[in-house]
């Protein structure tokens, strides 16, 4: 297990992050994302840990709470020392009827915060992300309160989630004028199958050293290969009543069709190599996996020792390429010219 630098910080997370979104009391969304009480969450943390896994990932959403509950009572249930684990939660999603019970406000912020701190039986959070972006409120009210929980000592990093890119350089440059607590990290989905985050984001990424955190690293399942020709076609999973994220299946089965015959020449899985494939992005800090099942999870997890060579990614690449999209094909065009000339 490989461990990588939080954005400029001195903290350093597993390349592999344990998410908890699948720890639910099965009411969320109808028991399709995950049903996994406490008993199965302790052994499942267990089994990631003793890999060297030290990164947690949660959010106040996830099953109205019961996710934070659940991941709480696990770092208890299993003796782990507080500062052997990286957590992680977001706030930001409706977390009740009333009109300011969402949202990153001041208001929304403090209140999720002090709940969150209490279903996770802690006293602070290592990294406090914001899960959505807010067409409501300005970025500074935002970006204000998130300093004000870094001050207090309630919360150590902040990060976002799903945001675009000019959002979060407003906010970064904000942060810096005021010389306040700046988004060390984006959470963000990316996978073989949906690469539109190299567009815009991983360009900011790279250029102001901001760990990328994958969600959605298989999409939704579908880069297993239990869903797509030559899977298993009464394969169960949140694709069967939850179809999420949205990609292009036809071409989803090609690459599939392809990390096939990857994964039996290095004797894994397709899962293996989908995942091995958005390890080996430079900008990718940690991914994130959920599991349903120990052998679920024992599957993920090997893939950090998947290694996949040049040619293999190179095709990989070709067959997953993004469409060209204008203003791309322009830079692309217009920066030839600026290139250095050759010796």
């Amino acid at each position: 297990m490989k461990y990588n630098r939080l954005g400029r910080t001195g903290l350093f997370v597993s390349e592999i992050c344990f998410g908890t979104m699948t720890f639910s009391d099965g009411t969320w969304f109808g028991g399709a994302i995950g049903a996994q009480g406490q008993k199965e969450a302790n052994a499942l943390i267990e089994k990631s840990l003793a890999a060297g896994v030290n990164f947690i990932d949660t959010a106040d959403a996830y099953s109205h709470g019961f996710s934070e509950r659940v991941t709480g009572q696990a770092i208890r249930d299993l003796g782990l020392a507080r500062s052997d684990v990286v957590l992680a939660t977001k706030v930001f999603s409706r977390m009740g009827k009333g009109a300011n019970d969402a949202g990153a406000s001041r208001g929304h912020i403090m209140d999720g915060v002090a709940k969150s701190l209490e279903r996770l039986q802690t006293d602070h959070i290592d990294l406090y992300q914001i899960h959505g972006s807010d067409a409501v409120t300005p970025v500074e009210e935002t970006m204000r309160a998130l300093d004000d929980l870094v001050r207090q000592g309630m919360v150590r990093y902040i990060g976002v989630s799903n945001w675009p890119a000019w959002r979060i350089a407003k906010a970064n440059g904000i942060a810096g004028r005021h010389g306040a607590s700046r988004i060390e990290s984006l959470q963000a989905y990316y996978s073989i199958a949906g690469r539109d985050l190299e567009r815009e984001l991983v360009p900011l990424m790279q250029e102001d050293q901001i760990a990328c955190l994958v969600w959605g690293p298989l999409a939704g399942g579908y880069m297993s290969g239990k869903y797509s020709l030559g899977g298993d076609a009464g394969a169960e999973g949140r694709r069967k009543t939850f179809d999420f994220p949205p990609l292009d299946k036809p071409k989803a089965d090609a690459l599939v069709a392809a990390m096939r015959v990857m994964a039996s020449a290095h004797d894994g899985t397709v899962a293996q190599v989908a995942l091995a494939y958005v390890l080996s992005k430079p900008w990718v800090s940690s991914v994130i996996i959920g599991a349903r099942t120990a052998a679920q999870l024992d599957d993920n997890l090997q893939a950090v020792k998947l290694k996949l060579g040049a040619d293999e990614l190179a095709k990989l690449d070709e067959l997953s390429a993004l469409a060209v999209e204008y203003p791309g094909w322009m830079l692309e065009r217009q920066g030839a010219q600026r290139m250095p000339p050759q010796s």
